[in-house]
């Protein structure tokens, strides 16, 4: 999105007492963490009720109190939306030459019904082996992680060769409203600028009895972008229908819709994916793998791996209704009506070449595709380093031993567009591991495995490490 600031931005660098959070004598400050990430959980942060810059507040007065001097700690916001604030800390290195590390991580959440959970969305429970909580996955288990890692390395005496800079941003969740990742990028890159910054989208899979499967590395993401189809009519009395009606006109188009297929494509990152993958899957699955890499036209071997949701959406663009609008009585003829397409395209398909196929798809002089604003910027693929393939790898041996590592390409989008757009490439290696079927992100009763989190934690507190000593 393209933010438009009538006012200049509000900055202030944190001037606030530090509180005085209890010694943490557990070796490890798990304990200190868990308060960290409880008190992250329950600071709502939603667009509608939520409190961003009040949670960016909290995880600073942390890092104070751990003996990070105001000047290294920004709590930032804009006069126009000042609950929609974020966080920049930085723990200074020795001076090496190398770029800083950028710790990204989004602290606002989607919206919660508390009507509709088991449990109160922002209440962190913990039963049976899992955290239940608006947040608890996506992403406040990474802002709470990265904070906490910071904290650590601060109490210990730690000084990295390199600077490590965290961001914690808000607006990820909501298109169309601030997002604190994107007005940094553009309008403070110097506060974050660094080599590359890591970021949630990669994750570990389990399987249905919590083995690990593969630790996912995300080296690419698909862009977001809405469109919408408008028809229009005349309209009249309901009594004297007439064959030309605005509502089936719609129906038609996304019947159209409804069949369009975006070719298969493969860039770096899904072609070293399905390969690898086709390795661990083996069997019919695996060989059509590699025959849609040989061959991105086997109808066959598509139509075989296109059966699972999450490769067939890795494979291609994908666009699909998901609001629709009309009418304006319900005793008279809709004069108009509108609906949104939700696209997820490949990195490197421009926006319009989307919007023209779609258009196409329709075939109705009368009813075009519009680009629905803001518009996303376009991004490369990112090369995936040898260095940070070489952290992650010596890492997960001591963490997750024997585990496959794939490098993956997000089906979703993150504010990792904006900063690899910005000119700082950013990976996601979230080092946290989630069921077969999810982590209930965006849904209802989300939830993460109390012993992953604590596993992820560890992974990037060595991991960070090992990065910023390199």
């Amino acid at each position: 999105m393209h933010l438009k600031h009538s006012l200049l931005a509000f900055t202030a660098v944190l001037a606030i007492s530090a509180p005085a959070f209890a010694a943490d004598t557990s070796g490890d400050g798990e304990p200190a963490f868990r308060a960290t990430y409880k008190e992250l959980i329950e600071t709502n942060t939603t667009l509608s009720a939520g409190n961003c810059t009040l949670a960016a507040e909290r995880m600073a007065a942390r890092l104070k109190a751990a003996g990070y001097p105001d000047a290294d700690l920004r709590v930032f916001s804009v006069p126009e939306h000042p609950k929609e604030g974020g966080l920049v800390a930085i723990l200074h290195g020795k001076g090496s030459k190398k770029k800083p590390i950028l710790l990204l991580a989004h602290i606002d959440v989607v919206e919660a019904n508390r009507a509709d959970w088991t449990r109160d969305p922002f209440t962190l429970v913990e039963e049976d082996g899992y955290f239940y909580a608006r947040g608890a996955q996506d992403d406040k288990a990474m802002a709470a992680i990265f904070t906490d890692l910071l904290i650590r390395y601060r109490q210990e005496g730690y000084t990295p060769k390199r600077d490590i800079k965290m961001a914690l941003t808000c607006g990820e969740e909501t298109s169309g409203a601030f997002n604190g990742a994107e007005y940094l990028a553009q309008n403070h890159k110097d506060w974050i600028d660094a080599g590359f910054a890591i970021n949630e989208g990669g994750s570990g899979e389990l399987d249905e009895n919590g083995k690990r499967v593969t630790f996912g590395v995300q080296a690419a993401e698909k862009v977001y972008q809405d469109f919408q189809i408008e028809t229009t009519n005349p309209g009249g009395h309901s009594s004297q229908p007439v064959a030309a009606n605005a509502i089936y006109d719609m129906a038609r188009d996304l019947t159209k819709l409804s069949a369009l297929e975006f070719p298969v494509e493969f860039n770096d990152t899904t072609r070293a994916y399905f390969t690898r993958m086709a390795a661990i899957k083996g069997g019919d699955i695996g060989a059509a793998m590699l025959a849609l890499v040989k061959n991105p036209t086997d109808a066959k071997a598509n139509a075989i791996v296109s059966a699972d949701k999450k490769w067939h959406s890795m494979l291609r663009t994908t666009c699909v209704a998901t609001m629709i609008n009309g009418g304006h009585a319900t005793n008279a003829l809709p004069q108009r009506t509108t609906t949104n397409i939700n696209c997820r395209i490949l990195p490197g398909t421009p926006i319009e070449t989307v919007r023209a196929t779609l258009d196409q798809a329709i075939g109705d002089p009368n009813n075009h595709v519009t680009i629905v604003e803001p518009r996303s910027p376009a991004t490369p693929v990112p090369a995936l380093s040898p260095e940070i393939m070489a952290a992650v790898e010596s890492v997960s041996a001591k963490i997750y031993p024997g585990t496959p590592i794939l490098p993956i390409m997000s089906t979703g989008a993150t504010d990792g567009i904006y900063m690899t757009a910005g000119g700082i490439p950013t990976y996601g290696i979230s080092g946290i591991f989630v069921d077969k079927d999810g982590s209930r992100a965006h849904g209802l009763n989300e939830r993460i495995r109390v012993q992953s989190l604590m596993d992820g934690r560890r992974f990037h507190y060595q991991f960070v490490k090992t990065l910023a000593d390199q």
